[in-house]
């Protein structure tokens, strides 16, 4: 808060801090008297705070000279209370670089945990257990970092992790049916399905919600669903299952962030921490599915074949498919802190461009080329989405 200091009085926006006299002053106190109610010269009944003021960026405002020297000075200068934190102003410049920064990373982590995920996939069809080591490794990565003080643990109650329940429940069914997808069809069909999410999104706001939306919205509608469809009727090696698995995956995401933005309102809790919170509750939900839907015999059947197969690499590969899957979710919820909803969407879009075309040329996945039109028609219809949002 901005403030005026004339000699022992501080008078902030409509309120004078006047320190105590000399003889009964006590440290860290400040009367604080309101000057909207009477004249300055008048005194009201003083507030008293015992919140230390931390007073910078001074500057010289008015001074009253007399023949004999200055006799008063005001200031200008802003107290904060020693719990505030006086933040810098960001250059648009900076700002830019920053969000560039969140992007990149964001892609590139996105990019390595997908070809990793298929790789693991492709040798060890068990998308259950592949879904549940992926939350354990990120959960153990954050119960560490808050364990040795490398990230502050957040502060939380019963009443956060009741509103969080729903939106673990909804981002656990999301996560393992896009990984069933993943393991049934290229990693670039399942993401083109996926591209089908703002459909989804309408969808469920519109009759579940009753929340009404613009005519752009709608007709973006129409180039997502053509493209996904003419996608899926082109692709060369379709599978009911990975079609159904990614288009669960769009329904149980968009009641994900319904269920975050209804749950989580007034909540203090930073983007890495509310996700490690997230990858905890999941993992305790989804456990005990994947080990009725899989069991530990099959896993240790297809866990020997695999390393048998591909070697020791397929542990790395584990390994990999696991940690890049909790950063680049970590770094996209951190960014959520620091960008608009519309700038995510659009980095969203553009994150699905990347992993689209860096998965065919890695794993040479033929694409004919209405497949790749419809491919095409589906994220020019997102980008377009997210612009008739605004």
């Amino acid at each position: 808060m901005m403030s005026m200091i004339k000699t022992s009085s501080i008078s902030t926006g409509g309120l004078r801090l006047t320190s105590g006299s000399n003889s009964t002053r006590k440290p860290n106190r400040v009367v604080v008297q309101s000057l909207n109610s009477s004249p300055l010269g008048e005194t009201n009944k003083p507030i008293l705070s015992l919140k230390p003021l931390h007073v910078s960026a001074e500057r010289t405002v008015k001074s009253t000279f007399s023949e004999a020297g200055p006799i008063s000075r005001d200031l200008r200068c802003k107290a904060l209370h020693k719990d505030e934190e006086e933040k810098p102003p960001t250059s648009s410049t900076a700002q830019t670089v920053k969000i560039g920064i969140y992007f990149a990373t964001w892609w590139a982590l996105n990019v390595v945990f997908n070809i990793y995920n298929k790789k693991v996939l492709n040798a060890f069809p068990y998308p259950w257990l592949t879904s549940t080591l992926s939350l354990a490794v990120g959960s153990l990565i954050m119960l560490v970092s808050w364990g040795f003080g490398i990230v502050k643990p957040p502060k939380t109650d019963f009443d956060f992790w009741k509103a969080l329940s729903p939106v673990s429940v909804a981002h656990t069914v999301g996560h393992v049916a896009a990984t069933v997808s993943m393991s049934k069809v290229a990693v670039s069909f399942t993401h083109i399905i996926k591209s089908a999410e703002p459909a989804f999104s309408v969808i469920v706001s519109r009759f579940f919600l009753g929340e009404t939306f613009p005519v752009p919205v709608y007709l973006s509608l129409v180039p997502i669903i053509g493209g996904c469809g003419l996608a899926a009727v082109t692709e060369l090696n379709f599978n009911m299952i990975g079609f159904m698995g990614a288009m669960i995956s769009n329904l149980a995401f968009v009641f994900r962030n319904i269920f975050s933005k209804k749950g989580m309102k007034g909540k203090s809790v930073s983007g890495m921490n509310y996700y490690a919170c997230l990858s905890i509750l999941s993992l305790i939900i989804l456990t005990p599915f994947a080990i009725a839907m899989e069991g530990p015999k099959l896993w240790a059947a297809g866990w020997q074949k695999a390393v048998a197969d591909v070697g020791p690499n397929f542990v790395w590969w584990v390994v990999a498919q696991s940690v890049f899957y909790h950063l680049y979710n970590q770094v996209s919820y951190m960014s959520l802190d620091e960008i608009s909803p519309l700038t995510f969407s659009i980095g969203n879009t553009m994150k699905r461009i990347s992993v689209i075309v860096s998965s065919i040329i890695i794993f040479h996945t033929p694409v004919q080329p209405v497949n790749a039109l419809g491919a095409a028609i589906a994220i020019l219809g997102t980008f377009l989405y997210s612009q008739a949002k605004q």
